[in-house]
């Protein structure tokens, strides 16, 4: 299988991890690590159904890879999310020692890989691979829709309250 394809097969996982994230009403990213070409562990967005802000699909997904393998150093795996990881997240990927890092959509307002920051290029106790782009518009779509369905039901949501009070 080609590596595009392999890159496509993980990115459509996390996709499905980012529609569980919608169907719970949080924002849609999901997050797969891969080791040996096997899924050990799949994550989705929990920040607003937890209230937790450190709850990212990255996170999570990170700390269910390290319990499975029974390690925090996760040297041999990659990660795969639909959205540019943010400084946390990148932050905790290097700290992770994962090998290589696939996104699909860029993050304008708070990507640290590549659109916001560059903290992949830094001078770390380790340096993460990275490719963008995986799906991208699929990725994006997903996000896309979400914040639109947000900002119609916010606009909305205060006008139906008094209409239906009246």
């Amino acid at each position: 299988m080609r590596e595009s394809s392999i890159s496509e097969k993980f990115m459509r996982q996390a996709l499905t991890q980012a529609k569980k994230a919608q169907n719970i009403g949080d924002c849609p990213i999901g997050c797969v690590v891969v080791r040996d070409g096997r899924i050990i562990a799949r994550a989705y967005n929990l920040r607003e159904h937890k209230q937790d802000a450190t709850l990212h699909a990255e996170m999570i997904a990170i700390q269910k890879a390290c319990k499975k393998i029974g390690s925090w150093r996760l040297e041999d795996c990659d990660l795969y999310v639909t959205l540019e990881p943010c400084s946390m997240c990148a932050g905790a990927i290097i700290q992770a020692r994962v090998r290589h890092v696939y996104f699909g959509a860029p993050d304008p307002k708070a990507g640290a890989v590549m659109s916001k920051d560059k903290l992949f290029e830094r001078a770390h106790n380790h340096r993460v691979n990275f490719t963008a782009g995986i799906l991208k518009e699929e990725c994006g779509d997903i996000l896309s829709g979400f914040f639109r369905d947000l900002r119609t039901h916010k606009k909305s949501g205060p006008e139906s309250t008094k209409s239906s009070s009246l």
